[in-house]
């Protein structure tokens, strides 16, 4: 992310309401500004499933099928056994995200 307004927002507010010590009150204000325009408090939305498998909404079962197959055969853990330790867990972790987004297509289109 790229933004700068609150920053600018955060840090004229805390100015104007922190009367006792504008520098101070500037400064939070600033800090406040950073989070919002870095999503720190933005809530956590559920990932589309179809852009996880790579198709559309509108691809047919076949299509999520083949998807799925073909991610699956590209990262399976039991293809990186004489990988380095780090690349099987990051392989488990993609694994893990195509399956939970083809249960979550598989539910949703019953």
């Amino acid at each position: 992310m790229n933004r700068w307004y609150g920053k600018l927002l955060g840090l004229i507010a805390g100015a104007l309401l922190f009367r006792p010590n504008p520098l101070v009150g500037a400064l939070i204000g600033l800090l406040i500004g950073h989070a919002f325009d870095s999503d720190w408090f933005r809530l956590r939305r559920r990932e589309d499933p179809y852009a996880e498998l790579g198709v559309t909404a509108d691809a047919s079962d076949a299509e999520i099928d083949q998807a799925y197959r073909r991610l699956m055969s590209q990262y399976h853990p039991d293809k990186m056994a004489g990988a380095a330790p780090e690349l099987r867990a990051q392989a488990e972790k993609r694994a893990r995200a195509i399956n939970a987004a083809y249960d979550r297509i598989r539910t949703l289109r019953r």
